[in-house]
């Protein structure tokens, strides 16, 4: 078998491999950016009795089907795209201002709510 020689890490990683790899860093320090805590806390409603667990958990809204979910049930979704749709992917610079946005630019959405829009997004690509 023939192995592909990359370009990256001493020609070890292809492009493909060194993308995937910064996507992986940059969406890892997405947890800690202060925005998206905003966001969190702005679809707060109180901490209510989790039907899975049976205990009292921080309840959050769903922007789009406006049902209340616990904190593990809900992800923040960028509602213009990181990679927009419709272009596609352009420059780091724009991906990374994109990522990093401010708070009025996310929303708390429940899980399936996020995968339906997330698909629509692939599909669109």
């Amino acid at each position: 078998m023939k192995k592909t020689l990359g370009t990256r890490n001493n020609n070890e990683w292809t492009e493909g491999r060194y993308r995937s790899f910064l996507v992986s860093i940059l969406r890892s320090g997405m947890r800690r950016w202060p925005p998206k805590w905003l966001a969190l806390k702005a679809a707060s409603v109180g901490k209510h009795i989790n039907k899975k667990s049976g205990r009292a958990a921080e309840h959050y809204t769903c922007a789009m089907c406006s049902k209340n979910y616990p904190a593990k049930e809900v992800q923040i979704d960028h509602i213009h795209p990181v990679v927009d749709p419709d272009i596609g992917f352009i420059s780091w610079d724009v991906y990374i201002e994109r990522m990093f946005c401010e708070q009025d630019n996310l929303q708390v959405l429940c899980l399936t709510c996020h995968k339906k829009k997330s698909k629509e997004e692939r599909g669109k690509r």
